[in-house]
This record gives structure tokens, sequence and C-alpha cells, in this order.
């Protein structure tokens, strides 16, 4: 289990998020910042995240970098070494750096994984989702349960040492049996990682216009139970839920989310990718076009940013780091929680607790509860002292 004190320390790394848009197809629930049918403009597209990571603000060396998406082993290994040599030529990586990428399972060949895994990275995370196949039709995915076993088969033979499995519960048609199973033939194929996430119905998505319409949408406490088990499952297993939804092996956490949790500071390429350095929270123009249009112009490719200072930076800090299972250190934004009437509530249900001086949540199926009641604190009033 990581302790508190090592969590912590990724408030001082160093991270880099690099966003890859291009998909062999949408999938219905999807609301990322994603294109498909538009392979033509990726060339086009690693040259402006190149020249945005050349232009940017020079820094340090790298203590972790993501590749998201979108698919980026949708694209070529060639395309993917350009925006590696761009980092390593703006920043630097880190001898010991921790460099992911998301697959998906019917894009990762042998030949494949041995080239991504010689252009530097090392970890690679795939969208597995399902073992069932009923449910990975209806979640759109275009791969087979068979193709998860291989995709993480050829990782191991290619030298990554780090391999995380991304699943999806509550999907309508899934079953406690379907579920239990996905989970028990995951582990089996003996991932470092693994993500459990709750499907949730986005606005504007296919899926959003399904039940709008009248489609069935995911039970909340279906998927409640569906957590539970992965929970108790998982931890049977020897994997440590170390966030709301993610367990690992030891000291197989993912560093570049952990840097995040941690209020630490990452730079962030690529349309509508999102970053945070020194106090700014930003993000960059979600259409395709619009991003590269405005860098091949010599423009910002940001959209908008939120300066994250005084209150505001505490809030920050309980926000993301309450997702973590260590909590967040005591601060006065814990204290506000605690003396309020929302806090003194979860307290009082056991849904946050007080374990030594930190603040943790007990019940990480509240988490949203707790996020709303850090979000509704306000500012503590600061007595003037009058001069006697």
């Amino acid at each position: 289990m990581m302790n508190a004190a090592a969590a912590d320390h990724f408030a001082e790394a160093a991270a880099a998020y690099v966003h890859i848009p291009f998909c062999s197809a949408v999938c219905p629930y999807c609301d990322f910042a994603v294109v498909a049918g538009r392979d033509d403009l990726a060339t086009r597209y690693i040259d402006a995240v190149c020249n945005e990571i050349a232009t940017s603000e020079p820094w340090r060396a790298l203590d972790a970098v993501y590749f998201g998406g979108g698919t980026p082993s949708h694209l070529d290994h060639s395309l993917l070494s350009r925006a590696i040599d761009a980092l390593v030529t703006r920043y630097g990586i880190a001898r010991d750096a921790e460099v992911s990428l998301e697959a998906n399972p019917e894009d990762f060949s042998s030949d494949q994984a041995s080239r991504i895994r010689e252009i530097g990275f090392n970890r690679v995370s795939f969208g597995a989702q399902s073992f069932d196949d009923s449910v990975l039709l209806s979640l759109g995915r275009r791969h087979l349960p068979e193709q998860i076993e291989t995709s993480v088969q050829a990782a191991r033979e290619a030298g990554f040492d780090n391999v995380s499995i991304d699943l999806i519960y509550g999907t309508p048609g899934e079953t406690d049996g379907s579920w239990a199973q996905s989970l028990q033939r995951t582990v089996e194929i003996d991932p470092d990682h693994i993500s459990c996430y709750a499907l949730t119905v986005e606005p504007g998505t296919p899926l959003g216009r399904s039940v709008r319409d009248g489609a069935p949408a995911p039970d909340p406490d279906v998927q409640a139970d569906r957590y539970e088990l992965a929970e108790r499952i998982l931890a049977s297993v020897g994997f440590d839920r170390y966030e709301v939804s993610n367990w690992s092996k030891l000291e197989r956490e993912c560093r570049y989310n952990l840097t995040v949790w941690a209020q630490g500071e990452y730079e962030a390429f690529g349309n509508g990718a999102h970053g945070f350095r020194k106090g700014r929270r930003y993000r960059n123009h979600r259409r395709l076009d619009a991003y590269i249009d405005r860098v091949e112009s010599g423009r910002s490719p940001e959209a908008g940013h939120d300066v994250i200072a005084g209150w505001d930076a505490e809030i920050d800090r309980l926000f993301v780091g309450l997702r973590r299972s260590v909590g967040v250190a005591r601060g006065t934004g814990t204290e506000a929680l605690l003396v309020s009437e929302e806090g003194r509530s979860l307290l009082g249900a056991g849904v946050i607790t007080e374990l030594d001086d930190r603040l943790v949540v007990s019940r990480p199926l509240m988490t949203d509860a707790v996020h709303r009641s850090v979000l509704a604190l306000n500012a503590p009033i600061v007595k003037a002292v009058s001069d006697a």
C-alpha cells in the first residue's frame, strides 16, 4: 500500500500529457475530444503538437509522460516517436520516468508493441472495458475478448513491465456474472494495474441521445454493487486501491495520475488537453481543426485558463487529493469542511474519516458527494486584529 508521504511527494513531480485524438471509430459513450476518419490530418497534427512543445516554456526533465486519447496506438509509431523526441529536446525525460501510452487491443500487434517500446514507452494501458462479447458490442468496441489477452502478451514480450487494463461496469445488459467474469479474466492475464469506471451517460453523445429517447440508462444501485464486487475481488488477489477507480500491485501505481492528484504540475499538448503550471489550470481548443489552425498560424492553442491561488488553491488541493485512498493532509480546507454542516454530516455517516493528521474518504462511492461539499465551502473569515 502506498503511504501518504510517498503520495504527497508527487506534488514535486514534473509531468506532461499529450493528447492523440484519432480513433478508428468513436464509441457511443465517449465525450472526449476525439475524431474518426480524419487520419489524413495525423501528420499535420503531430507537426502542430511538436511545435506547441517546442515553443512552450522551458522546464526540467519529466518524471511522467502520458499519451492519451483518443487512441494513441492508432497512429504509426514514427509519428509518436516525433512527439517523444520533441519532449526530450524541450525538457528531457528522466532516466527512470514512466512513459505511458493508451492502446486498444485491436490496434496492438506484436510488431507495433516492439516498435512502441523501442521509441521510449514503458507502460501501456489497454481499453479492454469488458470480456463479454455482448457488452463490448453495446459499448461500440471493435475488439474481441481474446484480443485483450493477445495484446497483453504482445506487450510483455516487447518488454513492457507495467501493463494496465481499463474496465467499464454497469452497461445495461451486463449481468453480475459477466462483470465477475470480466474481473476474473482480467486477474488471470496478470496486469500490474487495473482501472474500473462506471459507464456514464454524457449529453450529446450517441448513448446520451439513446437514453433521452427511451433506451435503458445505467442503474446507479447496480453500478454500486459492481464497484463493491471489484473491490472485493481485486483486494483478495493483492491489488491495492490507491484512488477511487484505480488498483495496482506494489509500486505499479500510475505516476502521471499520482502527480495530478497530488496537485503536481503537468504540461499538456494537443487539442482539448488540460494542464496545470505555475498556479494556472489551462485548456486547449477542443476542435481538431481549430487547434491545428491556431498553432500553424503562430497563435496559442489555449482556449482559457483559471488562476488557482489562495483559497481556490486549497479547495483545488482537496478536490484532487481526496480521490486518493490516503486522502489529504489537514489544512484550512479540511478544517472548514469538518465544521460545516455538510462536513459534520459526512463525518457522522462515516463517509469521511479523520486519520492521524489527514482526512480520507472512507466510502469511495460517496466521493462525488464529498466533492460537492468541498466546492460549497466558503473561505474562512479572518478577523482583523486592531492595534492596542
